[in-house]
């Protein structure tokens, strides 16, 4: 496949994360038609004349939207961030059933409009909600997946970056699993540059006598629980997530109008990975123009496994609350 000419990219949701993501796309043209739709009229038809008036400084990106869903036919990818709003002390799994209702409804709508598009779910709980857009859509579990993991791995990388002194680019380690409690960094492949963090540990590459010292098992369960915790701190002080997530969604959806082969740790239907089953998890996967076209299989150390499958059985369980296959 190649890179999609002329992309038209449909935002489902005009709340802080669904205008959040089309900014970002128009910023880094990650498409060349940008739509945005809400069943909010008045609030939709503001948010893109707002983006429409900056489009002078985007390149050859446009946008257009409203409250009409047929706005969004032929697209060729369709991001849906619609859904209730995550409150402060709430977690993600606590807003399934409201957020899954709405799929149930919405899925076969867009599919309708957009048969051939691939479909990215925002909305939380990601992964819950993955699944049953995949179950609600019937498509293929390739062009139905989550965003997953990609920005909790950006999080991860951020201070992981600061604390030994390189550039982000450089850092190289992801999050896994859920996005959400139960997610943890398989540090047993996280690396710094061509060098394993064990190494970096070991050797003692980096300076001792300042603050980018070795890691210590104290500051890796620091760092682990900064990164799960991350969402509920800037829920707490201003009320929702949207530049970043805006921002790694635009990423992941340059990854399947570019056809790019990104390796990203999205949220995607597994079938016997590593024993797992039913259920849609985060872990390093191939995506291009057809969506998700490989999920890689990932070396885990031991206890790596165990969380890893307790993840999969906190995300079961609820599945099963839900009556969903």
């Amino acid at each position: 496949m190649s890179a999609i000419e002329n992309s038209k990219l449909a935002i489902i949701g005009a709340g802080a994360v669904g205008t959040s993501l089309a900014y970002a796309a128009l910023i880094r043209q990650s498409a060349r038609e940008v739509v945005l739709y809400d069943i909010n009229k008045p609030k939709v038809e503001a948010e893109v004349l707002d983006l429409a008036h900056g489009t002078q400084f985007t390149g050859a990106s446009c946008v257009s939207g409203g409250a009409d869903l047929d706005a969004i036919a032929g697209s060729n990818m369709v991001v849906i961030t619609a859904g209730a709003r995550q409150h402060p002390g709430q977690s993600r799994l606590d807003m399934s059933a409201v957020n899954v209702g709405i799929l149930r409804e919405l899925m076969p709508k867009l599919v309708e409009r957009a048969p051939d598009a691939v479909f990215m779910i925002v909305t939380n709980p990601c992964d819950i909600v993955t699944y049953a857009a995949l179950h609600f859509s019937g498509l293929p579990s390739t062009r139905v997946f989550g965003s997953g993991t990609v920005l909790d791995s950006s999080r991860l990388r951020w201070l992981l970056a600061h604390r030994v002194g390189v550039a982000i680019a450089n850092v190289h380690a992801d999050i896994i699993g859920e996005h959400g409690d139960s997610e943890f960094p398989l540090w047993s492949q996280a690396r710094v540059g061509p060098i394993s963090l064990s190494e970096w540990v070991k050797d003692d590459i980096s300076p001792a006598s300042d603050d980018r010292a070795q890691f210590s098992e104290a500051e890796f369960a620091a760092i682990t629980k900064d990164v799960k915790t991350a969402a509920y701190r800037v829920i707490a002080g201003k009320g929702a997530t949207n530049y970043a997530i805006g921002l790694s969604g635009a990423r992941i959806v340059e990854a399947v109008l570019r056809d790019e082969g990104a390796i990203l740790p999205v949220s995607s239907l597994l079938t016997d990975y590593r024993g797992i089953s039913r259920v849609a998890l985060s872990v390093p996967a191939v995506v291009n123009a057809g969506g998700v076209s490989r999920v890689i299989e990932v070396p885990f150390s031991d206890a790596e496994q165990e969380l890893f499958k307790h993840s999969a059985d906190t995300l079961r369980a609820t599945l099963d609350t839900l009556r969903l296959p």
